[in-house]
């Protein structure tokens, strides 16, 4: 039987790129892990003894890139409305009511993981 690859080499090689440059997102309980032929894996949520609760496989770096990228930012958004005290949020509400200065920060560190990543946006 042959085996099939579901991603190209040259997409594992640019999922692998995007992986490490949202690194940081494992401080937040979101892994992601080279699937090998199948792509590459978001873990999230991890709670013993059951592993993680949620999971997406990828074999686009374009995907993944933007999927990663919300993640990073409403991980930000849910730390700054804690810092502030909001309760619930909702995270356009939330953003929109962020300083301009603060918004513009946030929103160019997209360009920033881009660049780590070698995605153009």
């Amino acid at each position: 039987m042959e085996k099939k690859s579901y991603i190209t080499l040259e997409e594992q090689k640019k999922c692998r790129k995007v992986a490490d440059a949202f690194a940081e997102l494992e401080d937040v309980d979101i892994v992601v892990v080279d699937a090998g032929r199948y792509g590459f894996v978001k873990l999230q949520y991890y709670t013993p003894p059951t592993g993680f609760e949620n999971d997406s496989t990828f074999t686009d770096s374009r995907e993944m890139f933007e999927d990663l990228w919300e993640e990073w930012l409403h991980t930000q958004i849910i730390v700054l409305a804690r810092e502030m005290g909001a309760g619930d949020i909702d995270y356009d509400n939330f953003f929109k009511r962020l300083p301009e200065e603060k918004q513009n920060e946030l929103m160019g560190r997209k360009q920033i993981f881009a660049e780590t990543a070698g995605i153009e946006i």
